[in-house]
């Protein structure tokens, strides 16, 4: 293996880069001698061991753990190795510390073959079976849970359980209105891709597999990042990359162009159309065509992505005609505006039928752009984009109280959550860090300005995590505003860093880039003390949703930190804002209008039939009893996905949709803004 450079050079981040977020295969051997490979595993061993908030050491308990892990990671469905393979692969079970120490992965180049040619006979089983014929009357079931089955004991076991697989997905495809013919020959070609995928994973991928494996046995948010996994943080950072400017996707093989990218280089030119596939790719314009059909999305994506200014050509097989076309883009910095701040203002009248004017602003990450910030340039981040959207609030006639939405934020930059939080905030401390040796040091908001001062509300919800976490509790401690939405935040309390590792090789580091390792080092608490940790932060006002009710808390991850406790900081509550008593009027006035309203008591039905069915251990392969019951989940599911992901939605959209529970946050922001106007008066 060469653990070198990818195609488009990767950029470093900056040693010390705090963040706070909620995380295919060739048959080539991972080589042993490789000293980039070794570098690498020896330097994520030790820093595994001296960063870590846990300093776990490397031993046999944690060598067991990884082999746990990495096996789950390679085969989580229990369908490729057989209970033989598991006993030959453990007699290395606990040897795998002192490998790592060496800097040694033959166990994953090892493991990792064996799965190859396990996914190998699988595939060519899968053909076979796909073409069997089956009896959709018989009433058989499918497993759910993995967890509830052991790995087969035998080839026939393995052959029973892709038989029930394959079954599975040939009824679901006839529910659908597929006809069996065409089903099969879907099948056929996903199963076709999946192999094909699974071979194009490259060195870097497989390495990235294992560590973060050995990392995920800590905690569930720590990993080792290739240079490419490191590139696509950092453009998630910046919200800026240096491309086409389209977003791309795979089907059948293909590489589909799914949206052309406002003021990119495709949308310049005008000629690359949606729904185009591109089937060759010439990087640096250098005349000769890569045949990118069946190729792997990520590494397509490597070979079109470039500098700004240099050329990069396509061959392009047009969707209308099935003409093939040649066109040569000049690539552009594409800033991606989609995952930005946004700000709306809403006319209460117009959609309520009630006087006033609500601000909602959209924060769907916090992101920074360091390097250009310690460059000293002009630099893109969350806080200055609050800002805009505060000031234009100003510009366009003052609003009655802002609505800050959080919900499926699921974290970024450390000093945005807090800059963020003192725009709301006289200064003081916005959050806690439990540093080594116990140490605590808080983090402060030093600008004694807060550029809102009347009535907020932050908007959360279960996907809400880590610096939402401490924008939310910061507003809470110093009964600010209002959190309302699912019972608790994802309880994300941990702060990671990300560490380069060939920067950390201080003496003859290699050339090559060996990748980061984005490991925990401190846990954050409250102002008040408490940690958010699996905890998160309680709203307020409790409105129903089918997502709390899901597996996606911290609580639910594998190795999750436990949480704890310190002593409060010194911090002065805003008076005036927030009180029990509001709370309590604010929520039997929202209990009032969901118990009149036909929407949430839909929903309130939707939530007990989706709790039966998540407690199901299986699922009936009878075409009959499977179509009703997919009738029913496809019902719900439509019904559920109308609460959209506020980052997701085009660019034309309205940021503050109309829905019945979008309109119920509004109706309790006007019920505190007049709440605290009779309470204001009333005082005087």
């Amino acid at each position: 293996m060469r653990f070198q450079n990818p195609t488009r050079a990767a950029a470093t981040l900056t040693f010390g880069m705090v963040v706070l977020v909620a995380c295919a295969v060739g048959a080539q051997q991972l080589s042993l001698i490789d000293s980039d490979v070794e570098q690498t595993v020896k330097r994520v061993t030790s820093l595994v061991t001296k960063k870590h908030i846990s300093h776990a050491e490397i031993n046999d308990e944690l060598s067991s753990r990884l082999f746990k892990r990495y096996l789950k990671t390679l085969d989580p469905q229990k369908l490729y190795f057989l209970q033989s393979d598991i006993e030959q692969l453990s007699r290395r079970e606990f040897e795998l510390d002192d490998a790592l120490k060496a800097g040694n992965v033959s166990f994953a180049s090892d493991t990792f073959n064996l799965y190859m040619a396990r996914l190998g006979e699988r595939m060519e089983l899968v053909g076979r079976l796909i073409d069997a014929e089956y009896d959709f009357t018989i009433d058989e079931e499918i497993v759910v849970d993995p967890d509830d089955v052991d790995w087969a004991k035998s080839r026939d076991e393995v052959k029973d359980r892709w038989r029930k697989r394959i079954k599975y997905d040939l009824v679901t495809l006839k529910l659908d209105g597929t006809e069996l013919a065409e089903a099969r020959k879907r099948l056929r070609k996903r199963y076709h891709n999946i192999r094909q995928m699974m071979r194009q994973t490259e060195d870097a991928e497989k390495l990235e597999m294992y560590l973060t494996s050995l990392t995920h046995c800590l905690d569930p948010h720590s990993s080792y990042m290739s240079p490419q996994t490191v590139e696509d943080f950092r453009i998630s950072m910046e919200l800026k990359l240096e491309g086409i400017g389209a977003a791309l996707r795979n089907e059948d093989g293909y590489t589909v162009v799914a949206k052309i990218v406002e003021g990119g280089a495709a949308d310049a030119d005008g000629r690359l159309k949606v729904k185009d596939k591109i089937i060759g790719v010439d990087s640096n314009a250098s005349g000769e065509f890569i045949d990118i059909v069946e190729m792997k999305l990520s590494k397509v994506v490597r070979y079109i992505r470039g500098p700004k200014g240099t050329v990069v050509r396509l061959q392009v097989k047009k969707a209308d005609t099935d003409e093939i076309a040649e066109y040569d883009l000049t690539r552009r910095t594409i800033k991606l505006t989609q995952a930005e701040v946004k700000g709306e203002i809403i006319e209460a009248q117009h959609r309520l039928g009630r006087a006033g004017r609500i601000g909602v602003i959209s924060i769907p990450s916090f992101y920074r752009d360091f390097r250009a910030a310690q460059a000293g340039r002009d630099f893109k981040s969350t806080r200055k984009d609050v800002l805009k959207v505060l000031d234009r609030f100003e510009r366009e006639g003052r609003v009655d109280a802002v609505v800050v939405d959080l919900r499926y934020n699921g974290g970024g930059a450390l000093s945005e959550a807090i800059e963020v939080s003192g725009l709301f905030v006289t200064e003081g401390p916005i959050v806690q860090v439990q540093e080594p040796q116990n140490r605590v040091k808080p983090h402060r908001d030093d600008d004694p300005e807060w550029y809102w001062r009347g009535p907020l509300m932050v908007l959360c919800n279960r996907m809400s995590a880590s610096a939402s976490e401490i924008l939310a509790g910061a507003i809470k401690d110093y009964r600010r505003g209002i959190i309302v939405g699912d019972t608790t935040t994802h309880g994300k309390g941990t702060v990671q860093n990300v560490m380069p590792v060939q920067q950390s090789l201080r003496i003859f580091p290699p050339q090559n880039d060996l990748g980061s390792l984005k490991l925990t080092i401190n846990q954050f608490f409250r102002v008040n003390g408490h940690s958010t940790q699996k905890e998160g932060v309680r709203s307020d006002i409790v409105l129903p949703s089918i997502l709390e009710h899901r597996d996606v808390g911290e609580a639910s991850l594998d190795n999750a930190l436990a949480a704890s406790k310190i002593r409060a900081a010194s911090y002065a509550q805003h008076r005036g804002f927030l009180t029990q008593e509001i709370v309590q009027m604010l929520d039997q006035q929202s209990r009032q209008r969901r118990a009149a309203s036909e929407k949430f008591q839909e929903l309130e039905q939707e939530i007990k039939d989706f709790l039966k069915r998540k407690n199901r251990k299986t699922i009936s392969l009878n075409e009959a009893t499977l179509g009703a019951e997919l009738d029913e989940a496809r019902k719900k599911a439509e019904a559920e996905n109308e609460e959209e992901d506020p980052t997701v939605l085009d660019d034309d959209e309205a940021i503050f949709r109309e829905h019945y529970y979008n309109d119920e946050v509004l109706q309790i922001a006007l019920d505190y803004v007049d709440l605290l106007k009779r309470i204001r008066t009333a005082g005087r």
